[in-house]
């Protein structure tokens, strides 16, 4: 009895398929797993850079609500408000409550803003300018940095999204990220208006 060794065309062309389509799936995984744990590489690296600029925020507020405290006295409101809101921020909350206290209190700062700018001789306090520019300065950087969060997220939340990224994410249970952004109802004008006391 003899062996017949020779190899099937047919059977070769499919095995061939089979191990190129095979390669073909395996290299999209690790190109697409490579890709989106970049992404969320950036997007936990742009929430770091947000959060230091929170921190720095959160610290900065008792020192412009003592320096202007005194000279506003009848404005005890407006420096309760920037107090309540810089006591609602938790570093530990989940990012939309985090972005919603944010936006309140960064509305709330534009309310004490507006209200200093009525008291010229809170102009004439060094401190108080200086802690007003300061906070100014970290409200931009928040802002900037929320825009970059913002715009990582949407890459990663349109990656895991489409295909192949689709199957891969669900391989990983990776879900979308939520965006940094603030209830419409904090967005509202803040009243600047003085009252008597």
């Amino acid at each position: 009895m003899t062996l017949d060794l020779r190899l099937d065309p047919f059977a070769m062309a499919a095995a061939f398929s089979v191990t190129l389509l095979g390669l073909v799936v395996v290299f999209l995984v690790i190109t697409t797993y490579n890709d989106v744990i970049a992404l969320i590489l950036r997007i936990d690296k742009a929430w770091a850079n947000i959060d230091v600029a929170l921190r720095q925020r959160h610290d900065e507020l008792p020192n412009l609500v003592a320096a202007v405290r005194d000279v506003m006295a009848f404005e005890q409101d407006v420096l309760e408000e920037v107090a309540r809101r810089r006591a609602a921020y938790s570093p530990e909350a989940p990012i939309p409550e985090q972005a919603a206290t944010s936006e309140a209190t960064s509305s709330a700062i534009r309310q004490l803003f507006a209200v200093v700018e009525r008291y010229p001789e809170l102009h004439s306090h060094r401190n108080v300018l200086d802690l007003q520019a300061e906070i100014a300065r970290l409200e931009e950087l928040i802002a900037d940095r929320r825009e970059l969060y913002n715009d990582s997220v949407y890459r990663y939340n349109t990656r895991i999204s489409q295909m192949p990224g689709l199957l891969v994410a669900g391989l990983f249970r990776w879900s979308p990220r939520p965006f940094f952004t603030a209830d419409p109802a904090d967005l509202a004008r803040p009243d600047t208006e003085l009252r008597p006391a």
